[in-house]
């Protein structure tokens, strides 16, 4: 059950790194970003991973069913209801193991759910046709505030001119929250700024397997360029 709990972890991760057509990675920016990095799902093949964990009757069953990681749960309360009825747990470790495999379901079906379905349109459109209005106008909103500030001084007609890199600043700064914000909304796809679902996962491995008093662990992955993923 350890391993197939391992196998679980990795179909799930390489279900939420899949592409989405709404999703930001094959976007230029995104591109030359993520030369600097390496995602793990992207250079590696499930199918060599889960050898490393399921005997080859499971992998073959596995691999051929669309939703991998829902699969392996189902093993798992199929494994955990024999073992509860060969009396090799009790009442109290079936029930307490049951409702931990019904967390990980519910918490898988949470993830999924936040990867197959988009943010609403309408709200990041909304959001980025504001903006691109804020910035037009911003310039022309602060063109007298700026030409009065020098009134009196040795500056006078000339703080006109700060207004162009003050609209420029003010812009950029909320240019870069839409941006991270509409990021934001995808956190598997493999972004600097997703959640680090790689990594995660192989520190669950090593932390189950130390419980195991295993010796030969699993490397941890450790950050390239400060990006772990």
């Amino acid at each position: 059950m350890f391993k197939r709990h391992y196998a679980w972890l990795t179909a799930l991760r390489f279900q939420l790194r899949e592409p989405r057509a709404w999703e930001n990675m094959s976007t230029a920016q995104y591109e030359e970003y993520a030369r600097k990095y390496d995602i793990c799902e992207k250079l590696l093949k499930l199918d060599d991973e889960l050898k490393n964990y399921l005997s080859d009757g499971e992998l073959k069953y596995i691999l051929s069913k669309k939703n991998r990681a829902t699969q392996l749960m189902a093993f798992q309360s199929k494994e955990l209801s024999e073992a509860y009825e060969n009396g090799e747990v009790n009442d109290f470790q079936w029930t307490q193991i049951n409702q931990q495999l019904v967390k990980l379901t519910e918490n898988q079906g949470k993830a999924e759910r936040i990867k197959n379905f988009p943010y609403p349109r309408n709200f990041s459109s909304i959001t980025t046709y504001l903006l691109l209005l804020f910035i037009v106008f911003v310039p022309f909103g602060l063109l007298k505030e700026f030409d009065k500030l020098g009134e009196g001084t040795v500056l006078e007609s000339w703080t006109l001119w700060f207004n162009i890199p003050f609209s420029i600043l003010v812009t950029w700064c909320f240019h870069t929250l839409d941006s991270v914000g509409e990021a934001s909304v995808n956190p598997f796809e493999g972004s600097p700024n997703d959640v680090p679902i790689t990594q995660i996962s192989r520190t669950i491995e090593i932390d189950m397997r130390d419980m195991l008093d295993e010796t030969d662990l699993p490397p941890a992955i450790t950050p390239k360029n400060n990006i772990v993923l």
